[in-house]
């Protein structure tokens, strides 16, 4: 299986460099850099990631719905990390095809055009007062559970 993770608009660098080491560390096939998410060479990403993207595959795209257009057509299923009313348990979900995470902005999540065109909403349970996660935290429990799949 085929796994990718799409990075839309995130504004910390440190959270992009923890997803690049996370992608290298848990296998994952590829990044992707979307809207104004920042790139390599960046010393506040490469502080993070350790040199991860040296080993990770890595792409900058502007357009996030072009890109999961294309995905679509490779067959990946496409899954928005986000709290939604249409969003599955995580840990209850099943994967049978190569696999697109999407994640998105710290403090907005994934935007609503992503979200409608996206296969499956996923979300990890939370048990605290506060209802949400940092988006690498997030993104790393996502790419280490769906890996294991």
């Amino acid at each position: 299986m085929k796994k990718v993770v799409i990075l839309e608009n995130i504004r910390s660098l440190h959270n992009v460099g923890s997803v690049l080491r996370t992608a290298d560390g848990s296998g994952w096939d590829k990044v992707y850099l979307c809207g104004y998410t920042g790139c390599p060479p960046d010393r506040r990403i490469e502080k993070v990631s350790l040199g991860a993207e040296e080993f990770v595959e890595w792409e900058q795209r502007d357009s996030v719905v072009d890109l999961i257009g294309e995905l679509k057509k490779g067959e990946f299923e496409v899954c928005a990390l986000e709290q939604t009313t249409n969003a599955e348990d995580l840990f209850k979900a099943s994967f049978e095809k190569d696999v697109a995470l999407v994640v998105g902005n710290e403090v907005d999540g994934v935007e609503k055009e992503t979200l409608k065109i996206c296969d499956r909403h996923l979300e990890i349970p939370m048990h605290g007062e506060k209802a949400s996660l940092n988006v690498s935290i997030a993104t790393g429990i996502a790419m280490y559970e769906i890996g294991r799949k």
